[in-house]
């Protein structure tokens, strides 16, 4: 089984790995099995294995940027020159017998078990990227730092410090937009440590951030092809971050939406701002069910004052983006575990927001969905091990609250709305976190491709009907299917 589970991981990885990469270690196998193999070598065929080693690796390093990941391979480019450098030194001898076999078949399975460990390192953590958006539009986007001067922070000792958000929006841009592919994460270094102090796993491990990039391209020109945009908001959960579900938002840009990622200041994994400053995740009593409740007001009113910002570049945006182009009448909103709940807390009490999408998160907040239903469209997607996770706890007391919490759950498809509960399926993977690694996935016992496709699908099909009057294409469809199970009140 474990056996079976790797070869797959391997694969998988595989079709992550990039193109000048896979061709640098493809390149470097070859030449390692030619020096174990060839009986005679001379110096002009040395000199040009070596040349072309260097080559591959020279373009991968520029093209693609060079990683620790990949240092196996690097180190099979030098043999020739370890080689030619003893056979200056030592005059060649021709060897035969039975001592010499066995030290050529120690030296090829040496360098058979080098291999697998070579290549298998930058598969099992992989430079992933994300499945090429479906829409008609390209992707262009642009980064705010906005202060809300009307709050005050809490979680910082300095007296008059003012709520601060980073807040990134993805937009249609034309299908011919030029540019470079922006980062996953503008700066991912302060993402990769802190991965590192939350798991308590090697930082080098989450280094990988910083190579992948995205479809969207910084400041592209929106399209033109509608005069105005529906807007959706995301929030994160605890621990998150504002760009953790780019395999959903590119998907949902590419369809004509403008979305709007938030970082909830000190409950984000980290928050870059625009001078460089850091702010980091702050420990939270997340076993409280309280405590939750009263924090949750916190990412509504970050809500609320994004929404605010909006609206002020729709009327004016001094770079003439977004002015007349966001379309305020058209507004959702889509949120992952405590952003989920977020999304929840605002359909019930913005007027603004018309239809929201609630990922994976247990409804905190201060207001209860009531019997009879929200009366407003929502969507709440369920992981199914998430549902079954309070039989999974050994402490009772943590067991219980999340017991108690689950039942918010009940009127949740009243009036018309839906339920949509995904087979095989945990908390984390509708996020982009299990991207990072194959291996991690196969852990976790689910499909990450397939549970992405459906999120996206249903998400889409969704916010059509809703905020563009698109007839239904799956909603529709209310039973049990082979990877889901979708409820309708």
């Amino acid at each position: 089984m474990l056996v079976e589970m790797t070869a797959r991981t391997v694969y998988e990885g595989a079709l992550f790995m990039r193109s000048m990469e896979m061709l640098s270690a493809f390149i470097n196998i070859v030449l390692l099995g030619w020096l174990i193999l060839a009986r005679t070598k001379s110096r002009r065929a040395m000199l040009i294995g070596l040349a072309i080693s260097a080559i591959a690796v020279l373009f991968h390093g520029i093209m693609e940027g060079m990683r620790w990941q990949m240092v196996p391979i690097y180190l099979i480019t030098i043999i020739p020159i370890v080689i030619l450098g003893v056979q200056s030194i030592f005059e060649p001898k021709e060897r035969t017998g039975k001592g010499s076999r066995i030290r050529r078949i120690l030296a090829l399975s040496l360098a058979f078990l080098y291999g697998i460990i070579a290549v298998a390192l930058p598969i099992v953590l992989p430079v992933f990227t994300f499945e090429k958006p479906a829409g008609p539009y390209s992707i262009g986007t642009v980064t705010y730092d906005w202060i809300d001067e009307q709050r005050e922070e809490t979680f910082t000792a300095e007296a008059g410090d003012k709520r601060e958000l980073m807040v990134q929006i993805w937009y249609p841009a034309e299908l011919q937009a030029s540019g470079k592919r922006e980062h996953y994460l503008s700066d991912a270094g302060p993402f990769a440590e802190g991965y590192s102090k939350l798991l308590n796993m090697p930082k080098a491990l989450f280094t990988t951030f910083e190579h992948v990039r995205t479809h969207a391209v910084e400041h592209a020109a929106i399209a033109t092809r509608e005069p105005a945009y529906p807007v959706l908001l995301f929030s994160h959960g605890f621990s998150g971050h504002k760009n953790q579900n780019t395999f959903q938002i590119e998907q949902l840009v590419s369809e004509g939406y403008i979305v709007v990622g938030i970082d909830h200041t000190y409950s984000s994994m980290a928050s870059v701002f625009a001078d460089g400053r850091v702010a980091w995740l702050v420990p939270q009593d997340t076993d409280s069910a309280d405590y939750l409740d009263q924090a949750n007001e916190g990412w509504v009113e970050d809500v609320k004052f994004v929404l605010h910002q909006l609206e002020q570049l729709a009327n004016h945006d001094p770079e003439e983006r977004f002015t007349g182009r966001l379309d305020m009448e058209k507004v959702g909103m889509f949120g992952h575990s405590f952003g989920g709940a977020t999304s929840t807390q605002m359909l019930m009490r913005d007027d603004r927001i018309k239809a929201a999408i609630n990922m994976d998160g247990i409804l905190y907040g201060k207001q209860r969905v009531p019997e009879g239903g929200l009366k407003k469209p929502f969507l709440l997607m369920s992981a199914d091990h998430s549902l079954q996770i309070a039989q999974t706890i050994p402490d009772r007391q943590q067991a219980e609250m999340i017991e108690r919490m689950l039942t918010r759950y009940e009127h949740v498809a009243d009036g018309g709305n839906y339920w949509l509960i995904i087979n095989n399926m945990d908390h984390t993977g509708f996020s982009d976190f299990y991207l990072i690694s194959p291996l991690i996935e196969r852990m976790a016992g689910i499909h990450l491709q397939q549970a992405h496709r459906i999120i996206n699908d249903y998400s889409l099909d969704f916010f059509n009907h809703y905020l563009k009057q698109q007839p239904l294409q799956l909603l529709n469809q209310v039973g049990e299917h082979p990877d889901y199970t979708l409820k309708k009140g």
